[in-house]
């Protein structure tokens, strides 16, 4: 599979994996605040952006493309954050192969199955009549029929696109809804990953819970966690500097050791 994927900046290699009906773009951020210091390579994972599509869905099978373009690069051991799903998707690549990671940086995001949150966003955008739409505005309002937050609607209005004389969702719609039970749970239990990992959790997001600390230690026993206050789930969106200053913080403590 064929993943798009932009490389910036020099030093040690640092994947970054954006989430659910994301992009690469979504971690311009991040990237902007890193690239003095480290090589990013910010990755579209596949089913998204301009990444190919594919006809089926699981952790193991996402981990397995990254892991891939890693080799492709030359890339023999790697830095990975990842918010969201991409944060499974980086736990899951150190689970299974935890040689290739350095250090693991997850974002608001836990190593467990969690209840449906998305039913509305499917309603949305399939509320979106891409055959005759006219322009994004009239999307907005086609979707703003079942989805209030606006800026939930402009995040996923980013991956709308006219292309080929159609308007279109770049990431594929009808696999996540069809798999959206596997993209909601989490079926790596029993493994674990012993080196230096970073949980950073949204202050005023609920993905990261105190019930959860158990069951994080126990897959990832080398792990700390920080919060960034007055943020939701967008945490790296929402405060750039403060979320950078956590990463670096992380990554230069570790080497120190």
């Amino acid at each position: 599979m064929n993943l798009n994927y932009q490389i910036s900046g020099q030093g040690q290699p640092l994947v970054l994996l954006h989430g659910l009906f994301g992009s690469l773009e979504n971690l311009g951020g991040i990237r902007r605040e890193l690239e003095d210091q480290y090589q990013i390579i910010a990755v579209d994972l596949p089913d998204h952006g301009r990444s190919e599509h594919g006809q089926t869905f699981s952790y193991q099978a996402y981990s397995d493309q990254i892991l891939a373009l890693c080799k492709q690069l030359g890339l023999e051991q790697v830095i990975l954050l990842g918010h969201s799903m991409g944060g499974k998707v980086a736990m899951t690549i150190a689970l299974h192969y935890p040689a290739m990671v350095n250090r693991l940086i997850v974002a608001d995001i836990a190593p467990v199955a969690y209840n449906d949150r998305h039913s509305q966003v499917f309603a949305g955008l399939n509320a979106v009549n891409l055959p005759n739409l006219t322009d994004r505005r009239q999307a907005d309002a086609q979707m703003a029929t079942h989805i209030n937050e606006a800026g939930v609607r402009q995040f996923l209005l980013k991956s709308l696109a006219y292309e080929q004389d159609t308007w279109q969702w770049r990431f594929n719609l009808a696999l996540l809804q069809q798999c959206y039970g596997d993209i909601i749970d989490w079926p790596f239990k029993g493994l674990s990953y012993n080196g230096p990992t970073l949980f950073i959790k949204g202050g005023r997001s609920d993905y990261l819970q105190a019930a959860y600390r158990d069951t994080i230690a126990a897959q990832f026993p080398s792990s700390q966690g920080r919060i960034i206050a007055d943020v939701g789930h967008w945490l790296h969106a929402e405060k750039p500097a403060a979320f950078g200053k956590i990463v670096r913080d992380f990554i230069r403590t570790d080497e120190t050791h």
